[in-house]
């Protein structure tokens, strides 16, 4: 079909000016958004609650004191084991810098010694191609030194984050209070301005049910994974005899959340601890193998399938679209990718103009 070039220009523009806007206003929506998130995973609880005559403020209240009492209960109990890692961190620096000047010290190998004398080679061309440019009288020489690392200006620049960190925590948790508190209002609200027909209430309401369905879904398939990662890790690292397994069990359960940056830390950290632990870099590569390779099963094999299974979206498009945000977003952009796809799929099933963003999106 012959396509108009004003209207496509300008389906352009919008796209750009959407994507400039969420950029620009992220601070706006990546706490909304993140508010809505909690409200759908707290809701069924805070509906059972209300059926049995508990106010959904007060219920609503009372679930979220309780959820921030058990992370700061968990916080309280791992921050010993924490405290150790940091205090252990200069002799894990130190094994690990006597473990590359052994390697360092070992008997050549044959790319080792071509390498070097590759170097010899360039280092002997230089130096009898062109001598050092003689700087000019009334020329004045210019050196550039780096500042000194100031402690001040880093815990400064920490408190600081850990305030905004604090209060983006705070707003986040009061959006889902709000909206748990206000039950389905925003939704009757939304069904009577899609249109006076009920045709289109009953395509919004559709639409909605679908999108409340498939987060659900989401949620429960995010929750079971990482149970399955924390117990598998915790259960691997035991095998090994790794110190505080089941810290690092639960620790590979919460960062599991965090698509491909939690399981980065986590190998990390996991290999810096075997290396201190075992003190030798063969039980370090061991360690931090095991738990890359529990997460990467787990993130590029299982969860990819049950979400694509549950939502009904492409496994395709979940990727490039946790690439897309996670472009936009960073962090929170990965973990906000997959719910916003799925919001984007059931209304774009509903709209005939947008039939085919939703068929790309699907299976």
């Amino acid at each position: 079909m012959p396509i108009d070039v004003r209207s496509a220009s300008l389906a352009l523009l919008a796209a750009l000016a959407s994507v400039f806007a969420l950029h620009w206003a992220a601070a706006v929506f990546i706490p909304l958004l993140l508010g809505v998130l909690l409200s759908y995973a707290m809701s069924p609880v805070v509906d059972r609650l209300q059926r049995w005559h508990v106010p959904r403020a007060l219920g609503a209240g009372v679930l979220l004191v309780t959820m921030l009492c058990g992370l700061g209960a968990g916080a309280w109990a791992m921050a010993d084991d924490a405290a150790a890692l940091v205090e252990s961190l200069p002799e894990a620096a130190q094994k690990l810098g006597q473990a590359l000047r052994a390697k360092r010290d070992a008997p050549e190998s044959a790319m080792q010694k071509v390498q070097r004398a590759a170097a010899r080679l360039e280092q002997a061309a230089e130096e009898s191609g062109s001598a050092t440019p003689v700087v000019g009288r009334g020329v004045t020489r210019v050196q550039i030194e780096r500042s000194h690392f100031n402690i001040k200006e880093y815990l400064w620049s920490g408190t600081l984050g850990l305030m905004a960190f604090v209060s983006q925590a705070l707003l986040v948790c009061l959006i889902g209070f709000f909206l748990m508190a206000s039950g389905n209002q925003f939704r009757l609200k939304m069904v009577r301005i899609a249109g006076p027909t009920f045709s289109k209430k009953k395509i919004t309401l559709q639409a909605l049910d679908e999108i409340t369905d498939q987060i659900h879904r989401y949620l429960m398939v995010q929750l079971v994974t990482s149970i399955g990662v924390g117990v598998l890790t915790w259960l691997a690292l035991l095998w090994i005899g790794l110190e505080r397994a089941a810290v690092w069990g639960v620790a590979a359960a919460v960062l599991n959340l965090v698509p491909y940056l939690g399981s980065i830390i986590i190998t990390g950290g996991l290999a810096l601890v075997g290396l201190l632990q075992f003190g030798t870099p063969g039980m370090a590569l061991l360690v931090g193998g095991v738990s890359l390779a529990i997460h990467g099963v787990s993130g590029q094999l299982v969860t990819p399938w049950l979400t694509s299974r549950n939502s009904r979206l492409n496994p395709v498009a979940v990727f490039v679209g946790m690439l897309a945000w996670g472009w936009l977003w960073g962090l929170w952009g990965l973990l906000l990718g997959v719910p916003l796809l799925m919001g984007v799929k059931a209304v774009c099933d509903r709209v005939d103009e947008l039939g085919s963003i939703g068929e790309l999106l699907g299976q």
